[in-house]
């Protein structure tokens, strides 16, 4: 006879590694001096701080001199479309929130706060970050859904003077941009003579078309749950709507896998599956970027028979399109130059820095750098910050 279970024993979760990884939390707060006697205590607080206090009072770009909010980021979520794993709401979405600022700090030395909203209403969410956006130098807007999170980036970064970036969007589209320049290189084709085909039309899925046009790609048909996506669909709303204004030139209607006939490119952001005798279809020397996770579009095994470049948001393939690779040195750039804003130039050149650290080690698996090699924050950073300095948006 199977024992009772006994009533309200505590879950223990120690023979996974991950939860003692995260027990207490991934980030303390240090101070960056030492208080060591009351005269110490009188210049770091009173009556020392209020002399500081006056004068930014006076003079408020001092605040970017003598406290922190010139150099840290606030991590924002409401928890609606976290990782894979969708709507799990604030709570369960922090330690996201805080690896997120743990990657800032261990890839560019760039300080972050996460901060969970518990709403998710648009309104609220712009209220509130405008409201607490004295304290920061800039605001990194992560794993909110879509439609919601273009207009929360948008309405943001008109009412701020600081640097907003939607990572899922704009990261993943910089790092994309930089592994097809690469792939792009190895087939011998330039950009501007690929179709490119796009499963999803998300966040990511409309910032990587809308930085492939804005890079010269050839053309791009994008598709939703609904199928391609043109000019006079049904039922688009705004942001589609936009979008298909630029893209499909051709009208192409149908699936996904009907456009992928004769296709250079196929990118995969939908969490959907794409059959084999589909990526046959495409055009010799394919590249398939199949980015959903953890299970892709495709296997790259499979896309290998019939690809010539192939690349995952996985870590256990090669060629990982990773965020990693871009928002640290962008953030960290905009910092060096106090710039007011990401510019559509900033994110190119980000891409650019990124793809050139290949260089002439370019191969099949290896058309963008390592999340590890250190070479790529500094290269952005520079790459980012002279973009800000030439689009005048830098304040030093």
């Amino acid at each position: 006879m199977a024992a009772e279970p006994i009533p309200n024993e505590p879950l223990s979760y120690d023979d996974d590694p991950a939860f003692p990884l995260h027990r207490g939390g991934k980030l303390e707060v240090r101070s960056t001096i030492r208080v060591r006697d009351k005269d110490d205590l009188s210049l770091a607080y009173t009556p020392g701080v209020a002399r500081v206090c006056t004068a930014i009072a006076e003079h408020p770009e001092l605040a970017y001199d003598y406290t922190w909010t010139s150099k840290v980021v606030a991590v924002v979520t409401d928890g609606t479309a976290v990782l894979g794993l969708g709507d799990i709401g604030p709570a369960a979405s922090m330690p996201v929130m805080e690896g997120k600022a743990l990657l800032f700090k261990e890839f560019a030395g760039v300080d972050s706060v996460p901060i969970a909203l518990s709403t998710t209403d648009v309104d609220e969410i712009v209220d509130t970050v405008i409201r607490m956006a004295p304290s920061f130098g800039g605001i990194n807007l992560e794993d909110i859904s879509a439609p919601r999170c273009f207009e929360i980036e948008d309405r943001l970064r008109a009412a701020l003077d600081i640097p907003v970036f939607h990572d899922d969007q704009h990261g993943t589209a910089i790092v994309a941009l930089s592994a097809l320049t690469n792939a792009a290189r190895l087939i011998g084709k330039p950009l501007s003579e690929l179709r490119a085909v796009v499963a999803g039309a998300g966040a990511s899925g409309i910032a990587v078309s809308q930085i492939l046009i804005n890079a010269g790609i050839g053309d791009i048909a994008l598709s939703d749950s609904k199928g391609l996506i043109y000019e006079g669909r049904d039922g688009l709303n705004p942001i589609k709507q936009r979008i298909a204004a630029i893209t499909n030139r051709s009208r192409l209607k149908g699936s996904t896998e009907e456009a992928l006939r004769g296709a250079d490119v196929f990118i995969g952001l939908s969490g959907s599956t794409v059959r084999e005798s589909c990526i046959a279809t495409m055009s010799s020397n394919a590249i398939v970027f199949a980015l959903s996770n953890p299970t892709p579009e495709v296997h790259p095994e499979v896309a290998r028979r019939h690809a010539k470049v192939v690349a995952t948001g996985r870590s256990d393939f090669p060629n990982q399109i990773n965020n990693v690779l871009a928002f640290p040195g962008i953030f960290k750039g905009a910092f060096e130059v106090r710039s007011h804003s990401i510019t559509e130039n900033m994110k190119l050149a980000a891409a650019t820095a990124i793809a050139d650290i290949v260089g002439d080690d370019l191969s099949p698996d290896y058309v963008i750098p390592s999340p590890f090699d250190e070479r790529v924050a500094p290269a952005v950073t520079a790459a980012v910050a002279a973009q800000a300095r030439a689009d005048g948006v830098s304040r030093i």
